[in-house]
């Protein structure tokens, strides 16, 4: 054997060794690159944003509406203990915005989903009327709206969605004590704290694990929310 040729294979053969490393590393890393991009953010509406925010939205105003048919008793046992307590389960009126905001990802969803879904519920039939429906549901999807504006709309997570739960029942606080001149002291303090931990469990931290739940099904690939979940 010729030891020019062999020096020279043992070259060869070297070279080809310690580079396929790097072209798979190189293969790795477009691969991230490529899912990177794949759940890049847009602000952009699409068509079927605005369907699934509107489905969202008319499931959560029935929602709505039967709940204000069997909400009476656990209202009145929660007042029975001390006004305001009863603020705990108003979550369940709380709970469309942040759902609809975290699954389509849009400015606007949360405030739109909300509105639409208390607009189902008084087309439905309620005691609260437009005030206590229509007009307190738009002020509770503005307050949700802005749990994700405070991130400037590029954090669409587990704390920006527990932000906004937070401040949808902040907002539904706020309605009521406008419109509730006889309340003490005690009574707004209570009805505060009671509406905000309800909106931050009902409408946020129970809102995010379902949207996630709902996105390992695969319903939600054509959302970032989806796609993010796929590569988790």
């Amino acid at each position: 054997m010729n030891p020019g040729n062999a020096g020279a294979r043992t070259s060869l053969f070297s070279r080809a060794l310690f580079a396929a490393p790097k072209s798979g590393a190189h293969r790795g890393k477009a691969h991230i690159m490529s899912a990177t991009a794949a759940v890049k953010h847009s602000n952009k509406w699409r068509v079927v944003d605005i369907v699934v925010a509107a489905i969202v939205a008319v499931a959560a105003g029935v929602i709505f509406w039967a709940w204000d048919i069997v909400c009476a008793v656990p209202m009145a046992v929660l007042k029975s203990v001390t006004p305001g307590l009863d603020g705990l389960v108003s979550g369940m009126w709380l709970f469309a915005g942040p759902l609809a905001a975290i699954i389509v990802r849009k400015p606007g969803a949360a405030l739109f989903a909300e509105t639409v879904a208390a607009f189902i519920e008084l087309l439905l039939g309620n005691p609260w009327g437009i005030a206590g429906s229509l007009i307190v549901g738009f002020i509770q999807g503005a307050f949700a709206e802005l749990g994700f504006t405070l991130f400037a709309y590029k954090k669409w997570n587990f704390v920006s969605t527990l932000v906004s739960g937070t401040m949808t029942g902040i907002g539904c606080w706020l309605y009521g004590w406008i419109t509730s001149p006889g309340w003490g002291p005690l009574q707004i303090v209570v009805t505060l704290v009671s509406d905000a931990v309800s909106g931050a469990v009902i409408a946020g931290l129970l809102m995010w694990f379902l949207h996630r739940a709902i996105a390992s099904t695969g319903v939600l690939d054509r959302f970032e929310s989806g796609r993010s979940q796929a590569l988790v």
